[in-house]
């Protein structure tokens, strides 16, 4: 698999973010289809199911995140995601760099993939 591979190819998307200390902030999900990539800028996509129909996301171009997905429907309603058979499951850990917002700075993430290969379904059924 490479960058260009990804173009026209959906996903269904993990991100877990985390303070400075190490403890869970929040988690999110979001699917959608690649519809750019640029080995500097990343991997962009076109998300589904947002109240913006030409919302677009930026993933780093790091394809260690990216697994084949199992076939079968991914939904999860508190985020919007409904897709079936996505090609790809792709998994983020995004951590605080810095201390909390102040006044006229930006806020820094490092993101992290996810190198384990997420578990989807229920487990012992």
């Amino acid at each position: 698999m490479d960058l260009n591979s990804l173009i026209g190819k959906t996903c269904v998307i993990g991100l877990s973010y985390f303070d400075l200390d190490g403890r869970l902030l929040k988690q999110s999900q979001c699917c959608g289809q690649v519809i750019k990539t640029d080995a500097e800028l990343g991997i962009t996509l076109r998300l589904q199911h947002t109240q913006a129909s030409e919302a677009e996301f930026i993933l780093p171009p790091n394809l260690n995140a990216w697994y084949k997905a199992p076939a079968g429907h991914y939904r999860n309603a508190e985020f919007g995601v409904d897709m079936e058979n996505p090609d790809y499951l792709v998994t983020w850990d995004i951590h605080r760099t810095q201390q909390e917002h102040r006044e006229g700075q930006h806020e820094w993430w490092e993101w992290v993939p996810n190198t384990q290969a997420p578990q989807v379904g229920s487990q012992g059924s």
